[in-house]
């Protein structure tokens, strides 16, 4: 026996982790078809019997606004898993279970996994499961997912409910609207084809609605114009059916809470919390202030593990360079090879730690509190609030991030929020900024790394204003932002290692791949033609064809203070930001030498750059043109070269007005 289940849930209910405790951390993931929405599946084997578990995206309700909503109400339409999973927070059960009205008229076969059970009993919940249960005519499994309470129970309920036949309960929506339901209902059940392909009862619910996606498959059934004139009726209700339905969506719920929820919430740290982190003269103090312990986290915590690598990858070329005979083939393996990985891997524990830090923020609730913070400047300035969302997941790869701009509904806001996304410091300018910083900057190092971070959010605000004021596409006001705050919680050891891991393993499959392969394209550059490069016991690297090339960039770059040596590794920086550092490494031919003390070093004492020259590269690399894997998600996600093309321009052109800008203020203040 083989069990398909989809797992759904509101974001921050802990569907994740259920997910993971139900296929033991064994997920492949992988698109929806067609879509750029990530799909995890997985698997267990249970009491014998095989399950196959799909997680939907997290989402509040299923009318199809945005692709997460359409996805997920698409697998449960079309796939009609065996079982779905309808995670519920216990201690929020009024917007909860919004979601599993509208699984209900889907007529899904659900189990419910009323999670948090722990947050609830804290506030003062009481709830009866049982009544609950059958109220709904739902199994209600009590479960608390950090602690893996009631997951052997969960198993048996979807074991159990793939078995029986559901008994289905009928919402009532008032007596008019129920009417007017049955006749939409009784008009699409003329359609055999259509009627035994969805639950008749949801198309009806739908086309009242109108809901497009539904409105689309009623347009090719024979009985096409009888469905649309019986559902003219709506106008009676006098109002946006969809709200009215929502309205009594929320009366089903509100008749049910009396009998099973008990007590009420009393005041807890989560509240008193909030006072602060919400209040408005003190909440985006306390997020700067925030931001800031992230990054001295990262940077002090990361320094010796730093230098381990460092040291480890410069006695291994020390030792390759002695043991190989031939000069070219000790050069690629320790210049090329361990030196220009070398040069980036030295830069992993500061971006694991910092993601072990935007895991600790995530996990304990304050991230959406950031935002709702955050959202208040952003919606004045022309920012959805939803927007800050992919903001801040764009910190560590502006991939996700701008994947991310699907759950905004409105499609100008979303284009907007994909438009500005790459202007978040991603993890990967992260090792360009530790390098120059730690060459020129010395003791300011750190804070030149946070105000390139705060210079990205900045400039996504400001950018965003002016293409609200001046593209006539996005002229208008965003939509309001509205946002469920979650509990504060306690992070767990394995759930922050997991994320870090999930996120920063990224970073090394690239080191591995694209960074690796840019790094040999740098040094085969640097190192022919062989003859002119390597003149006796000297190395003119101006003679090769990176220098060639370095060179005839160097005029573009001039009037910023960069000689061809960061023109070049700006160029190749496209392919992935990491490649910068590692074009340095290339450049100077340390090699076997590459560690970041040593490249610091050479850009010192050849005086490549000045502390505002420095700090003017700095902001180039966090602007200037994405790499090319976030180009390719831009246009999928905008299926648009317009878009695309917009982006890759206008960043280049803002990165050289800010770089020129530090440069003149610089000069100005009397800065050399």
């Amino acid at each position: 026996m083989a069990i398909k289940v989809a797992v759904i849930g509101n974001p921050n209910v802990g569907k994740s982790v259920i997910f993971n405790n139900l296929t033991g951390g064994r997920a492949h993931v992988g698109n929806w078809p067609g879509k750029t929405v990530e799909k995890k599946t997985g698997g267990c084997t249970y009491k014998g019997v095989d399950i196959e578990v799909i997680d939907l995206p997290g989402t509040y309700s299923l009318t199809a606004r945005s692709v997460d909503e359409l996805v997920a109400r698409t697998f449960i339409v079309e796939e009609k898993p065996d079982v779905v999973v309808d995670i519920v927070d216990a201690s929020n059960l009024e917007r909860n279970l919004y979601l599993t009205t509208q699984l209900m008229e889907l007529e899904a076969n659900i189990v419910i996994a009323l999670n948090k059970c722990d947050l609830a009993d804290e506030v003062g919940y009481e709830i009866d499961f049982e009544e609950l249960s059958t109220l709904l005519a739902i199994p209600v499994v009590p479960t608390v997912a950090t602690t893996k309470k009631g997951m052997d129970e969960l198993k048996d309920a979807i074991i159990e409910a793939a078995k029986r036949q559901r008994k289905m309960i009928k919402m009532s929506y008032g007596r008019e609207l129920d009417d007017l339901i049955s006749k939409v209902e009784k008009a699409i059940l003329k359609d055999e084809k259509l009627s035994s392909k969805y639950p008749s009862r949801w198309l009806a619910i739908k086309v009242l609605e109108n809901d497009e996606e539904v409105l689309k498959k009623v347009e090719g059934s024979s009985h096409r114009d009888e469905i649309l004139e019986m559902s003219k009726a709506r106008e009676i209700l006098g109002e946006e059916p969809e709200v009215v339905l929502a309205e009594r969506r929320y009366n089903f719920i509100s008749k049910i809470l009396p009998k099973v929820l008990k007590g009420e919430k009393a005041m807890t740290l989560s509240d008193l919390l909030d006072k602060a982190l919400l209040n408005r003269a003190l909440g985006i103090p306390v997020f700067l202030a925030l931001w800031w312990a992230l990054f001295r986290f990262t940077f002090d915590v990361s320094g010796p593990l730093s230098d381990l690598i460092g040291m480890s990858f410069s006695r291994l070329g020390e030792i390759v360079r002695g043991a190989i005979a031939h000069e070219q083939l000790a050069s690629f393996i320790a210049d090329g090879v361990i030196g220009g990985l070398g040069s980036v891997l030295v830069f992993l524990p500061p971006i694991f730690f910092l993601f072990i830090g935007l895991s600790l923020l995530e996990d304990s609730g304050y991230l959406a509190r950031a935002a709702f913070v955050v959202d208040r400047v952003m919606y004045k300035l022309g920012l959805h609030g939803k927007s800050f969302i992919p903001m801040l997941i764009g910190f560590g790869c502006n991939i996700p991030g701008v994947m991310a701009a699907r759950t905004v509904d409105k499609e100008e806001d979303r284009i907007l929020t994909i438009l500005v996304n790459p202007l978040m410091s991603c993890s990967a300018r992260l090792p360009v900024y530790i390098l120059i910083g730690g060459a020129v900057l010395g003791a300011y190092a750190a804070a030149g790394t946070y105000s390139m971070y705060i210079l990205g959010i900045v400039l996504a605000v400001l950018m965003a204003l002016l293409f609200r004021r001046v593209i006539p596409y996005f002229k208008g006001k965003p939509s309001p932002f509205v946002l469920e705050l979650p509990m504060y919680s306690r992070p767990t050891l394995r759930a922050t290692l997991t994320h870090m891991w999930e996120r920063g393993s990224v970073f090394l499959k690239k080191a591995g791949t694209i960074i690796f392969l840019g790094i040999i394209v740098v040094w085969v550059l640097s190192a022919y033609p062989w003859e002119a490069v390597h003149v006796g016991e000297k190395t003119i690297i101006e003679g090769s064809y990176l220098g060639m090339l370095g060179h005839a960039l160097e005029p573009i770059f001039r009037p910023l203070g960069f000689n061809w040596m960061g023109a070049v590794a700006l160029f190749f920086g496209f392919i992935a930001k990491e490649i910068v550092v590692g074009s340095f490494g290339v450049i100077f031919g340390l090699g076997a030498e590459a560690g970041t003390q040593e490249i610091q070093t050479t850009l010192r004492e050849q005086k490549i750059f000045t502390p505002v020259t420095g700090l003017a590269f700095m902001a180039f690399t966090l602007i200037y043109i994405p790499c090319v894997a976030t180009v390719g998600i831009i246009y999928r996600e905008t299926n648009s070269w317009k878009w695309t093309i917009f982006t890759v321009v206008y960043e280049i052109v803002l990165a050289y007005i800010v770089s020129l800008a530090i440069v003149g203020i610089g000069g100005l203040l009397g800065y050399a």
